[in-house]
């Protein structure tokens, strides 16, 4: 297991690789923090372990860019220096444990001992799929990796269902890996945002979702809470499917960085790779082993237009996985909202129940007509969810409280 110890006091630093020799760590150490970076970006490691005061850039500023580099690794920041901010700072970004100097070398080897054991336990990936394979998300993948070292405002402009909610959160773990993260839609900011959020998200993230629905009420708000001194501790993001319709103001302010998220029809590479992670998502979800693609399934990936981008698939996946019974998927389920997305008048296609009781299966058999109802009515409504409301009956209360329990929001993906 590969070990970088980064310490700028050659005293300290020989009396730390003294203390480590006969261990099973394959180390290596230096004074130089991008020298450090540059063995971590390239060759990798497992743990590293830093000083926070060094030359040339600080030991928060290594642990954030190496983090970038290796999500998994495992980090140890020193320091006899360390404000309680610091100490914040690098739990944030990211660091398992904080060693004040100078401390007993019986504390250290035993920390080091616990990273042993947690490194054959990495975190947990993500939760949601990240699949960059397609020359279009590449371009992507590499501009939010550039910007990640920004705090300017990022606008993420796609079509329905394509992911903008998903990339803000990308942009956001690049950022600040363990800051908040707050979604709002933007016909909720026109009646305020309450005052104690703003002291919640400092450090993090606020994605407003759907600008071009902004009322001028809500972009007054909306700039408001920019300019103010907490405000000014928040990163701002948006999301839009439409960037003519988006008020100047609001534009300019939030679109500083611009991101363009491409539809599934120009995601060739991406499709098989993204359905068998949201198939393993959704398996995950209910404790069950995810079942494999067969080559007929995957042919069936590769020719569906998928009208309503990935959130139509991760709906397919769902459905699919609930019409299988083995390890192996050889159809996929039909998808009522590619009907809905392509405006046609197909019939009212669902999923197969998992086999247990006659009521059971009639409840789980309503939850998803529910959700293909809901999603039409908001398709055949422009998206208006006032409209969507009234159509079928309810307040736009009761719509709002429905569709959430169902996981639908207008602007996610």
């Amino acid at each position: 297991m590969r070990l970088i110890l980064v310490e700028d006091k050659d005293s300290f630093r020989k009396l730390l690789i003294q203390a480590l020799k006969g261990s099973p760590w394959n180390l290596r150490a230096t004074a130089d923090p991008l020298e450090a970076l540059n063995w971590i970006e390239n060759g990798g490691a497992e743990v590293l372990v830093t000083d926070l005061r060094l030359p040339g850039i600080s030991g928060l500023d290594l642990i954030r860019r190496a983090k970038r580099a290796h999500p998994g690794l495992r980090v140890v920041l020193m320091s006899a220096f360390g404000e309680p901010k610091d100490i914040v700072s690098a739990m944030r970004l990211g660091a398992d444990d904080f060693l004040p100097k100078p401390f007993d070398m019986d504390i250290f080897l035993a920390l080091m001992d616990r990273l042993q054991a947690l490194v054959g336990a990495p975190p947990p990936d993500p939760r949601e799929p990240w699949i960059a394979l397609s020359p279009a998300m590449r371009v992507l993948d590499a501009s939010l990796r550039a910007a990640a070292d920004s705090d300017a405002s990022a606008l993420f402009i796609g079509p329905r269902g394509s992911g903008k909610a998903r990339a803000a959160r990308r942009l956001h773990a690049l950022r600040q890996p363990r800051g908040p993260f707050l979604s709002m839609a933007a016909e909720d900011i026109s009646e305020g945002i309450a005052a104690n959020t703003y002291g919640l998200l400092q450090g993090g993230s606020l994605l407003v979702q759907g600008l071009e629905h902004l009322s001028s009420k809500a972009v007054a708000e909306l700039l408001k809470a920019m300019d103010a001194p907490l405000g000014h501790g928040i990163q701002w993001m948006a999301t839009c499917g439409d960037e003519a319709a988006v008020p100047e103001s609001a534009r300019l302010r939030l679109g500083v960085l611009r991101f363009e998220l491409p539809s599934l029809s120009h995601r060739h590479e991406d499709l098989i790779p993204l359905f068998q992670a949201l198939l393993e998502q959704a398996a995950a979800g209910e404790g069950r082993a995810a079942p494999a693609l067969d080559r007929s399934a995957e042919k069936q990936v590769m020719v569906r237009d998928w009208p309503g981008n990935v959130r139509e698939m991760a709906w397919c996946a769902q459905a699919t996985l609930h019409g299988v019974a083995g390890l192996l998927v050889r159809n996929l389920e039909p998808s009522p909202m590619g009907n809905v997305g392509m405006g046609h008048e197909g019939g009212l296609t669902l999923p197969w129940p998992v086999e247990t009781t006659l009521e059971a299966m009639l409840r789980e058999t309503q939850n998803h007509a529910e959700d293909a109802l809901l999603r039409r009515a908001l398709s055949t409504h422009a998206q208006d969810p006032a409209a969507a409301a009234a159509s079928l009956g309810l307040t736009l209360r009761a719509f709002a409280s429905r569709a959430k329990e169902h996981g639908i929001s207008r602007y996610e993906g």
